[in-house]
């Protein structure tokens, strides 16, 4: 089977395609490298693939159509993961238009490729901030997601609106996983648990926003891709599939308890700044998983201190 990952080369994605190398599959990526942050992390995390003859690097945009139609024609993709996007809340409420270009028509153009050349098996990455502040936890699938308070939240959900059309007009089978605060190795750096580690061995001052009783659905990068290649083997094997999924852990941890930890387990006090709660940050994401254990036979493994110990040994070790 071959595989293309869109940001292929991220945090996600690069994971996502080390572990299929592992299972001697054929990967292509397309990643443009942007400056969100620096790009020498992405480079990094792909270096032993680049080793690997089953993997395929093309360096470029998903806005740009040309590339994108020079990857359909000269490989034979069976399934299409695309978890390439502009992310985070903060950004897209500074730049919203190029959340909009990037997420939106960026994912048109993945979308239009795929049913000009016959792929129609898609999983691709939503979000957890679609739920905006539901008042109803744990976030269900089947919940009302009109009320978006970020623009990237907006344009994850006119992702999930947008693929179902392909799937209903060209037969594309879609699976839309709502990935709940990925977190461990290769994380991106502007991330908190990242970003908060640093701090700490810094000596620096951590920045919390709110009263820290906000709370996350923390799941750890290795349950994230067993949810991932499950759903690549959910789109393969069923027939007019359109799902959308929540990929947590189910079991979500206050600020204030995320802070603690990291220090606990690097035995260092953490200092910290409490600041006003932030435009388009939601009070708390707490994912229900039945539908991924029903659908997938997903079970997270990783409890989150076991999670955070293997993301800081990553971390002093790399």
């Amino acid at each position: 089977m071959t595989y293309l990952i869109t940001g292929g080369a991220g945090f996600i994605g690069s994971t996502l395609a080390d572990s299929l190398l592992k299972d001697n599959q054929k990967v292509v990526v397309i990643d443009n490298f942007c400056d969100f942050y620096d790009p020498k992390i992405k480079e990094n995390n792909i270096k032993e693939a680049l080793k690997n003859k089953n993997y395929r690097l093309y360096r470029g945009d998903i806005r740009d159509k040309v590339i994108l139609d020079k990857i359909f024609t000269e490989n034979k993709i069976d399934v299409v993961i695309h978890l390439a996007a502009m992310a985070g809340v903060r950004p897209s409420i500074e730049n919203p238009i190029l959340y909009q270009d990037v997420n939106c028509m960026g994912t048109q153009n993945i979308l239009e490729c795929m049913q000009e050349n016959q792929v129609l098996n898609l999983v691709m990455a939503s979000s957890s901030s679609v739920y905006g502040n539901s008042k109803t936890v744990p976030f269900k699938e089947t919940d009302i997601v009109d009320y978006a308070i970020s623009p990237y939240a907006a344009t994850k959900k006119a992702n999930e609106v947008m693929t179902h059309v392909y799937h209903k007009i060209h037969n594309m089978n879609v699976i839309m996983l709502r990935f709940f605060t990925v977190y461990g190795p290769r994380q991106r750096p502007d991330l908190a648990i990242n970003k908060f580690l640093r701090l700490m061995l810094d000596n620096k001052t951590i920045p919390m926003f709110g009263d820290g009783t906000t709370y996350r659905d923390y799941t750890y990068i290795d349950d994230i891709v067993s949810g991932i290649k499950a759903s690549i083997n959910y789109v393969q094997e069923k027939e007019n599939v359109y799902e959308i999924i929540n990929l947590g852990n189910s079991n979500p941890v206050s600020l204030k308890e995320m802070i603690q930890t990291i220090g606990d387990t690097i035995n260092i006090q953490p200092k910290i700044e409490v600041l006003p709660m932030q435009k388009g940050d939601v009070d708390r994401t707490y994912a229900c998983i039945d539908k991924a254990k029903k659908l997938l036979g997903y079970y997270p493994q990783t409890s989150f201190k076991e999670g955070i110990k293997k993301f800081i040994d990553w971390y002093q070790n790399k």
